[in-house]
């Protein structure tokens, strides 16, 4: 039986990153219909470092990668869709990286663990606080979710993150990798990062919720110490779901797909054929799948 190597992705503006064992690669449809490819090298700490391959520290690994490589290919995507303005150096995407830390922190953590308060007359045990503090955060981040998943522009960007699902689904059923056996397939995926997001904060829920209720400075700073912690837990939730397909794990992450039909929108066929390059592009060699015809026009 053939053995499928493990790829991740990501849609980016007018196109799809996907990650391979060999690499990246970036596939964008310019203005003029042409697919644009950019590959890279992975040059992963882990690989200096192997102790940061055990579970947990693997996660932490992955999601800093994942914002690192992330970012480079939307900078890529939007110069090759013809957006206006330069591209970003390495020190203005690390700006633009930590402004948006930055306010992750403020939204998701600074004005959940703040409005918890609000419930004081109902209760004084910290551990209801806790608790309402991280339904606020699950709150907070539906709405958020559901508010620019009304925008056009990330609407589109929703479109090309279906396509790469569809892509991944076929390459693990087997499929030659060609539009019309793609199609049929689910924009809903197990290892998605909308998953994972929901997971990190159910997570958080358990953990916060055993921690007190100490002054608001030390609320906030508990949370972004342990924050990586538990996404290293949350991503070995992610693979083992990725394993699995039934059981309890597996219904650990149906929340998750069912916040991805907020996340994920049907694709078009132009569409699926950019997700199909970026996917043909990390393949190993010898992976038949990486030998079907793509009509790029």
């Amino acid at each position: 039986m053939e053995t499928k190597v493990n790829i991740g992705g990501q849609a980016v503006i007018e196109g799809v990153m996907m990650r391979g064992p060999g690499g990246l690669a970036t596939a964008v449809r310019q203005p003029d219909q042409q697919i644009i490819v950019k590959k890279d090298s992975i040059r992963t700490i882990s690989d200096r470092w192997p102790f940061l391959k055990l579970p947990i520290l693997r996660g932490i690994v992955a999601l800093v990668e994942a914002l690192v490589y992330g970012m480079q290919a939307l900078n890529f995507s939007a110069q090759a869709a013809g957006e206006e303005g330069e591209q970003l150096s390495n020190r203005e995407m690390a700006m633009t990286m930590a402004f948006a830390i930055g306010m992750g922190i403020l939204l998701f953590i600074v004005l959940p663990t703040t409005a918890a308060k609000l419930i004081q007359g109902m209760t004084t045990d910290p551990f209801w606080f806790n608790m309402a503090e991280g339904i606020l955060r699950k709150v907070v981040f539906i709405l958020y979710i559901f508010a620019i998943s009304r925008l056009p522009d990330i609407q589109r960007v929703f479109q090309y993150h279906g396509a790469e699902h569809k892509v991944i689904h076929a390459y693990e059923a087997g499929e030659q990798l060609e539009t019309e056996n793609v199609r049929k397939y689910s924009t809903l995926h197990p290892r998605c990062g909308t998953s994972f997001l929901l997971i990190v904060m159910v997570i958080s829920i358990i953990v916060f919720a055993f921690l007190g209720w100490p002054s608001l400075m030390w609320r906030i700073a508990s949370r972004i110490v342990l924050m990586p912690l538990i996404a290293g837990v949350s991503y070995e939730i992610i693979r083992m779901a990725g394993k699995y397909k039934g059981g309890l794990v597996h219904a650990c992450i149906v929340p998750g797909l069912w916040l991805q039909r907020l996340t994920t929108r049907e694709p078009n066929d132009a569409q699926i054929e950019v997700a199909i390059r970026a996917l043909q592009e990390v393949l190993p060699e010898n992976d038949s799948q990486k030998c079907a015809n793509v009509n790029i026009s």
